[in-house]
Order: C-alpha cells, then structure tokens, then sequence
C-alpha cells in the first residue's frame, strides 16, 4: 500500500532541508505523496513542486500557521493548523503572510535585544545570515544557541532562553484558529487540526475548540502522528467521527532540528495510508467543484 506525509517541513521555516533535498528524502522513504507546510510562508513550494514534477512524486501545497487561542484563566494557547491544497499564489492570502512575517521580524528583533542584554551575541542579522531564506523561529534560536556554544542541546536553549516562560521570549501578534481555518478555505484548501494532543488541553477544552472550529470550517484532524501512542490515535480518530472530520496525518519532519524522527515514518511506527489523501481531494472536490 503507498504511503503518504501530509506535514513537513524545510529549512525555508524551522527544519533543516531545502525542498529539493525533502523531495530525495520522501523519494527514498518510497512515499507517494507529501505536503510541504512550512510555518507561516510558502516560500519552498515552487522549489519542492519543481523537483517532485522532475523525480516522479506528488508534491501537496501546503502551510502551517501558527494561531493564538485564548482560555479563560490561562495563558493563551499555541494551536497549529495546516493548509493542505492551498493557491499559494492567491493575492489576499500573499499579503496576510507578509504581514505575519512582518509580525515576526519585529518578535524577533525584540527577542534579540534583549539576549544581547545578558551578554550574548546575537543579532536579527546575524539569524538572517545563519539561516539565509528562513522564515526565523525559534527553532533557529535553538540551532544558533547551540552552534555557538551557549547551550549544550537545543532543548536546553528552550529551557532558558527560549520557552514561553522565560525572560527573553516575546509573544507575537496572532490570527485566531478559526482565523486560519477561514484563510485557507479562501483559497480553496483544506484546513486541518495539527497534533491536537500536544496542546495538553483537558477533554471539555478540546471539545470546545474542536466544534468551535467545525463551525468555522474546519475539514480534518491529525488523528495520525509521530508521537501519539496507540490509545492517542485511537482517541482522535474519535473525535474526527464525533464531529464528523476527516482524518489527516503526518511525521512532523523537521530534518536535524528534531533528531531520529524521519520523514514518512516517524519514530519508526508512523504509517498514513495513501487513501487519507484520497479522502481529502475527494472532499476539496465537493467543497470547492474543482
């Protein structure tokens, strides 16, 4: 049976590959299929398209926003969701990513300022000139910390520097989830919960932002995943039935910056059936007539 990767990344956001590299990659796991969804930019695609055409393998477009989800009596939430399908070229949605880069920029020029505050030696320029064509997150902080020398793994440069919680990280500005779910519909894509799991929601919480975001549009969940045990699958391929959502799935790839888990299988267990993508072009067809 062929096996599809409907999340992975390059190093034109936060993984470690070029595009064209990604496709060898996908091409060797003997992948049929793959969605590259770089955080926030599409800015891999025509390069991961290009040699997916040239080498024999489909190659999905897709994005990764990152969406801000307010709870009452907590800190507001990180919740992913991913475009699969989208019309990268489509003006308005150009020009909602420009201003998310911008948004950025000016996260990270803060973030900088106030590492060098305490005597390291970083700068936004210096992160452009490590990662040239990235859209910088803190994964490149990570990488950057850790090349040179101040921390001894890219987790620690999380624990200290990095994490939410610490004195040097700078919120940025956010669309809501739903936000996203409609941007991506706009341009005739599939928007999909990623991971739901990892966002350490209690049962009632998820069930909220799950209907929450059916009601918006949602299409899909990632109910297949590297790191779900076998009873975290199980529970999101339930909520996909409860709220009739398709499932999605994909590795997470991220190349060096997420150390053993490979594209196409994960951990080693990841498997996503080719009819999980068939499922989802049938649905974008009776969504959108195309």
């Amino acid at each position: 049976m062929n096996t599809v990767d409907l999340h992975v990344h390059s190093d034109k956001s936060d993984g470690s590959f070029t595009p064209s590299q990604v496709v060898d990659l996908a091409l060797a796991k003997g992948l049929s299929a793959f969605a590259l969804t770089d955080h926030d930019t599409t800015a891999g695609l025509k390069e991961a398209q290009a040699a997916g055409k040239e080498k024999g393998i489909e190659v999905i477009s897709g994005i990764e926003f990152s969406t801000g989800y307010p709870i009452a009596g907590t800190a507001e939430k990180d919740i992913h969701i991913v475009g699969l399908f989208i019309d990268e070229n489509a003006p308005a949605f150009q020009k909602h990513l420009k201003q998310f880069v911008d948004a950025r920029i000016v996260r990270n020029q803060k973030m900088c300022d106030r590492l060098r505050a305490d005597g390291i030696d970083i700068s936004y320029e210096q992160l452009l000139e490590a990662f040239p064509g990235s859209v910088i997150t803190r994964g490149h902080y990570a990488r950057y910390l850790f090349e040179h020398g101040y921390v001894k793994s890219q987790p620690e440069a999380f624990d200290r520097y990095l994490g939410d919680h610490t004195k040097y990280f700078v919120p940025r500005e956010k669309i809501t989830p739903a936000q996203a779910v409609q941007l991506i519909l706009d341009v005739k894509g599939i928007p999909i919960l990623a991971h739901p799991t990892l966002y350490h929601l209690g049962k009632d919480q998820l069930n909220s932002l799950v209907q929450n975001l059916k009601e918006a549009g949602l299409v899909g969940i990632e109910a297949i995943y590297s790191t779900y045990s076998a009873g975290e699958e199980r529970q999101m391929r339930q909520l996909a039935e409860k709220y009739q959502l398709l499932i999605s799935g994909g590795s997470d790839f991220h190349g060096k910056n997420k150390p053993n888990l490979e594209i196409g299988t994960g951990y080693g267990k990841l498997f996503v059936p080719e009819d999980v993508l068939i499922n989802l072009k049938n649905k974008r067809k009776e969504l959108f007539h195309v």
